[in-house]
């Protein structure tokens, strides 16, 4: 790319034609303050109406002081980043934000995690100059997944760009004139109302907590403290790659601490969501390989994401023929701990409470949904984010690095590496074919690793080879990409055999309940590798191959795909309307 020069604060510059004044300035490690912007995935979240205006800097030639986000570096430019005139009006920008703002930062659920707040003590703001009325707006926590308190929505619009530009779902925009305006969804709708995927990435990007995940850890408490219970807990298969960031452990295994700590917590039984990882594999491996034995609808889509469960039944209704109809793992473990495991160790069901850890603000709406029960009983009681899990343990006092390793309890406590890699883009296809291409083709896949289905590339395509016939798969994670996925399928231009999509960038490592990163691709990068890592070092690494799986179905589901497993471990979908 072609190169532009300039002077930053005296400093000289050599930038690509392109960037704004941030990204230049960030080359010479000058920090410029910003709130409306953000870099994430390599999707360049600017918003464009520079909304915050804290990122105000001084080019020589200009009237006005400039938004260095959203300016352009352009060829000879003199920018002064702490001039008197930028740091008063950067100051005052953020004395106005505050002036509007809820001071309840001792009880706030991002205290010590906002940007507002550590903004305000980079520049030394020790009072709240100006004084008047206050918005006040209905908080909604209607879903059980997503809390919105838009009190402290401070018009960055970073949700607004996240949601509509990167997730394609378009719930958020701002709504009414001068004092009163707000982003929100059409009207002021709370968000089940509206076609929202819960998907949570608009808690990621907000800078404050104006956007957060409606937290169970009060009621968890309450159901630990209870000795009638029999409190089960399960954890996904990203939380052990992310749980160790809070403790300077990033991309670090920490499965056998993350069952100690669980233990430590007070929880019955620690059962492995990978568990139902290597179910939901056996059984949507055997789906897709009847679809293409009885010429059944192609291609066959994976369902372990709620989040895009929710997008395909609002934007494509027409193709909710193509989902496989296996529930996601989290619930398949729950719905068989309240029947098999309760049944085999003799212990009420009603008195069983299953808890997901997850990665995902989606699976609180998730557990929800009608169709996840089981002879009146929801499949998972209570889901809480892998930040929530994280506050419990320091609530606890519970010293995580010092932990011992422990193992998770059987019967569902045993996996394969095929269901760790869920927890990233590519991973579940890349399970589902690591079994299909065995049944089908009644031989031992020596090459085990797709990698061709890996890596952070918005979208993935590849052709597989299973006994002589090739097999299109395409791959896509964030909804954005999505979209176009579904689009090229429903206007006939790309014709796949399976299809995996993850509304998440990234995938789950990367999940809307996953501790922020504020878009340090770094991060997800490190979580990804350790996925593979865990995968990798595991005795065995095919779904299939689960001796607790075959357990199961000798002992209790009798046929994969057949009438038990079926009632058991499928659901189906409904079309909705977009609002």
């Amino acid at each position: 790319m072609s190169k532009v020069k300039l002077t930053i604060n005296d400093i000289a510059v050599e930038a690509e034609k392109g960037m704004t004044i941030v990204d230049a300035a960030k080359l010479v490690n000058i920090k410029i303050p910003t709130l409306c912007h953000l870099n994430i995935h390599d999707i360049k979240m600017v918003n464009r109406t520079a909304s915050c205006r804290v990122c105000l800097v001084e080019v020589e030639g200009r009237r006005n002081l400039a938004p260095a986000c959203a300016t352009e570096a352009v060829e000879g430019m003199k920018i002064n980043t702490n001039s008197l005139r930028a740091i008063k009006s950067r100051r005052a920008m953020v004395e106005l934000l505050l002036s509007d703002h809820p001071t309840d930062c001792l009880v706030c659920e991002r205290n010590t995690n906002c940007m507002l707040q550590s903004l305000a003590a980079e520049l030394g703001i020790r009072k709240i100059k100006y004084e008047g009325a206050m918005s006040e707006y209905k908080k909604d926590s209607s879903s059980q997944a997503l809390y919105r308190n838009s009190n402290k929505c401070i018009m960055c619009r970073r949700c607004e760009t996240m949601c509509n530009e990167v997730q394609t779902v378009g719930i958020y925009s701002a709504v009414d004139k001068g004092f009163e305006t707000v982003v929100s969804p059409a009207f002021g709708l709370p968000m089940l109302d509206t076609q929202c995927v819960f998907c949570g990435q608009c808690t990621q990007v907000c800078p404050t907590a104006a956007l957060t995940e409606v937290s169970h850890v009060a009621k968890l408490w309450e159901v630990l403290a209870d000795e009638d219970l029999h409190v089960v807990v399960q954890t996904a298969p990203a939380i052990r790659v992310t749980i160790g960031e809070k403790y300077d452990m990033d991309g670090v295994d920490c499965t056998g601490k993350m069952v100690s700590a669980l233990r430590r917590l007070g929880f019955d039984m620690v059962f492995d969501t990978n568990f139902g990882a290597d179910v939901t594999i056996v059984e949507e491996a055997h789906e897709f390989i009847q679809r293409i034995k009885n010429g059944g609808r192609l291609p066959i889509l994976t369902s372990c994401c709620p989040s895009w469960v929710k997008f395909i039944e609002h934007q494509f209704p027409n193709l909710l023929d193509i989902p496989s109809s296996c529930k996601s793992p989290h619930i398949i473990l729950g719905v068989l701990t309240k029947t098999y495991y309760a049944e085999k160790y003799n212990i009420d069901p009603s008195k069983i409470v299953m808890v997901s850890v997850m990665p995902c603000i989606a699976k609180k709406y998730e557990i929800m949904r009608p169709e996840m029960q089981h002879e009146d009983q929801r499949n998972v009681d209570i889901v809480i984010t892998t930040r929530e899990l994280i506050a419990m343990l320091t609530e606890a006092g519970i010293d995580f690095k010092a932990l011992p390793d422990d193992d998770f309890d059987n019967p569902m406590g045993e996996s394969t590496g095929a269901a760790d890699i869920f927890g990233t883009t590519g991973g579940v296809i890349e399970a589902a074919l690591r079994t299909t291409y065995e049944w089908m083709t009644g031989k031992e896949l020596k090459e085990i690793d797709f990698h061709s289905v890996r890596g952070l590339d918005g979208l993935k395509e590849a052709t597989v080879d299973i006994d002589g016939k090739p097999f299109r798969i395409g791959v896509a994670h964030g909804l954005g990409n999505a979209r176009i996925l579904l689009d090229n399928i429903q206007e006939g231009k790309e014709e796949y055999h399976a299809i995996e999509i993850m509304a998440c960038p990234g995938g789950c490592i990367d999940g809307g309940g996953q501790p922020y990163h504020m878009g340090d691709i770094e991060k997800v990068k490190k979580r990804m590798e350790a996925i593979y890592k865990i995968d990798a070092a595991k005795p065995l690494r095919k779904s299939h191959e689960n001796p607790y799986v075959k357990k199961l179905y000798e002992e209790y589901l009798g046929e994969i795909g057949g009438e038990k497993a079926h009632k058991l471990l499928h659901t189906h979908f409904t079309a909705r309307e977009k609002i």
